[in-house]
C-alpha cells in the first residue's frame, strides 16, 4: 500500500484539498492518505495529524506567537515521513510552512508536488529558483504561472481552479430564502468575513456597522451573515446583537448567489463571489506592523484575487485604515438600488470566471501526484482545458 503525504494548512485549503483526496482515492483505492488538512480531508477518508483550525495563521506577527506550535507540528511530521515513507508529498499553498516542509522531503529523497502555488508573483517572484530547487512539480490554478515556474525550470502544469468544481449550491434561491425568512422581492446583502478567527475579530464589528447603516438608508434592506463551517457559531454570536442580521450555516454558496451584492474578506471567497456574479467590495485588515511589512513585498496594485485576475479594479477594496463602515457602505450603495451599476459589475464577474479554466483540477493534479509516487491509474480523458486570456502584465 502506497502512502500519500498531504499538507494544507487553512480552510480553502481543506476545501480543495477534500476534492483532492477524492479523487486520489477514485484513482487508487489503495493509497492510505495522512497529513494535515480539516473535515473535507477528514471525510474524504484522509488521517489528520494535525487540524487546520490550529494552523491557519496569517500576518508576520501571528506567524511568530506561533512559531513554538508550528516547529512541534514540522518534528511531528518529520517523524512520520521517516516511518512511513510516502511516495509523494503533495503541498496545497500554506507556503511560509510547506516550502520548509519541502527541504526537508527534499532531503529524504520524497518527491514533492505543490498544489496551488504560493502567490510569489506577487511578494516575491525571487523565492521561485529555490522553490525550483526543492520541488519535482507544481500544479497551478492561474495559467500565467506556468511560464513564471517553467522560466526556473520547475515542471508547471495549469489544471484550472479547484473551485469551479464546488460551486454548486443545495438550495434553490426559493428554499434559502424561506429557510432564512428572507423575502425574494427586497435586496439582501451578504456578510463574508473570513475564514479565520482573527479575521471574524478585525473585520465582522465593521461589517455589521456597515450593514446597519445601509438599512437605515434602505428599511427594507436584509443581511445575511456567513458562518465559515470550521469556525464556532459562538464566534459570531458574540458580535451579534441585532436581530435583523441572520447568521447562516451551511449556505455561503446560496448567500454568494443570491445576494443583490456582498462584502467579502480578501481571499478566496472574492473568486466564488465573483462566479455567481454577484457584486462585491472586498475588506482586509491584519495588525499593523504585518501591514507594514507586507506593503514593502507585496508587488501588486490589488490584494484582492478578482481584481488580480481580471488585471484591473473591478471590485472595490478598502484595506486596513480604509475599511471604514461608511467608506464600505458607499462603496456598496450603488450595487443595492441601481440595476445598472449591478448588471455591469456582473458581466465583468462573468469574465473573471472564464479566466480561470474548466471544472476537473483535482482529478488532473492527482493523476500528476500518482505519477510522481509510480503509481499507475487506468488512462481517461482529460478534460479539456478552456483557453484563457493572460491577465498579468
Amino acid at each position: 500500500m502506497s502512502n500519500l503525504l498531504i499538507v494544507a494548512g487553512e480552510a480553502s485549503g481543506d476545501l480543495h484539498g477534500g476534492r483532492l483526496v477524492q479523487s486520489l482515492k477514485a484513482l487508487a483505492p489503495a493509497c492510505n492518505v495522512y497529513g494535515i488538512g480539516g473535515e473535507q480531508m477528514a471525510r474524504a477518508g484522509m488521517e489528520l495529524l494535525f487540524h487546520i483550525r490550529d494552523m491557519a495563521v496569517v500576518g508576520f506577527t501571528e506567524v511568530i506567537r506561533h512559531l513554538p506550535f508550528l516547529r512541534r507540528v514540522m518534528h511531528t511530521l518529520e517523524e512520520e515521513i521517516e516511518r512511513r515513507r510516502p511516495s509523494v508529498a503533495i503541498l496545497i499553498d500554506y507556503p511560509g510552512f510547506n516550502l520548509r516542509l519541502a527541504e526537508r522531503l527534499r532531503a529524504r529523497g520524497i518527491k514533492v508536488l505543490f498544489y496551488i502555488a504560493p502567490q510569489v508573483w506577487a511578494w516575491g517572484a525571487g523565492r521561485i529558483p529555490k522553490m525550483a530547487g526543492v520541488l519535482d512539480e507544481m500544479a497551478v490554478v492561474f495559467p500565467f504561472e506556468v511560464e513564471l515556474f517553467e522560466k526556473a525550470g520547475l515542471p508547471t502544469t495549469f489544471v484550472g481552479h479547484p473551485l469551479l468544481e464546488g460551486l454548486a449550491p443545495q438550495l434553490s434561491r426559493a428554499d434559502f430564502f424561506q429557510r432564512c425568512a428572507f423575502h425574494e422581492g427586497r435586496p439582501l446583502l451578504g456578510l463574508l468575513p473570513g475564514s479565520r478567527a482573527h479575521e471574524i475579530a478585525r473585520l465582522l464589528p465593521d461589517m455589521i456597522a456597515t450593514a446597519q447603516m445601509l438599512k437605515e438608508r434602505l428599511p427594507q434592506l436584509q443581511i445575511g451573515l456567513a458562518q465559515a463551517p470550521n469556525l464556532p457559531r459562538s464566534l459570531y454570536q458574540r458580535h451579534l446583537s441585532d436581530p435583523a442580521i441572520t447568521l447562516i450555516e451551511n449556505a455561503t454558496y446560496e448567500l454568494m448567489r443570491d445576494s443583490t451584492a456582498c462584502l467579502v474578506c480578501s481571499g478566496t471567497a472574492t473568486l466564488e463571489t465573483a462566479c455567481f456574479g454577484t457584486p462585491l467590495v472586498i475588506v482586509y485588515r491584519i495588525s499593523r506592523l504585518s501591514y507594514e511589512i507586507g506593503k514593502r513585498l507585496v508587488k501588486l496594485p490589488h490584494i484582492g484575487l478578482v481584481n488580480v485576475v481580471a488585471g484591473r479594479k473591478i471590485a472595490p477594496e478598502l484595506v486596513q485604515n480604509a475599511f471604514t463602515p461608511d467608506a464600505a457602505a458607499a462603496a456598496l450603495w450603488p450595487f443595492l438600488h441601481d440595476q445598472t451599476a449591478r448588471a455591469r459589475m456582473s458581466a465583468e464577474l462573468i469574465q473573471v470566471r472564464e479566466r480561470l479554466g474548466t471544472p476537473g483540477a483535482s482529478m488532473r493534479a492527482a493523476k500528476i501526484a500518482l505519477r510522481l509516487a509510480g503509481i499507475s491509474v487506468e488512462a481517461e480523458a482529460s478534460t479539456p482545458m478552456q483557453e484563457s486570456k493572460p491577465f498579468m502584465q
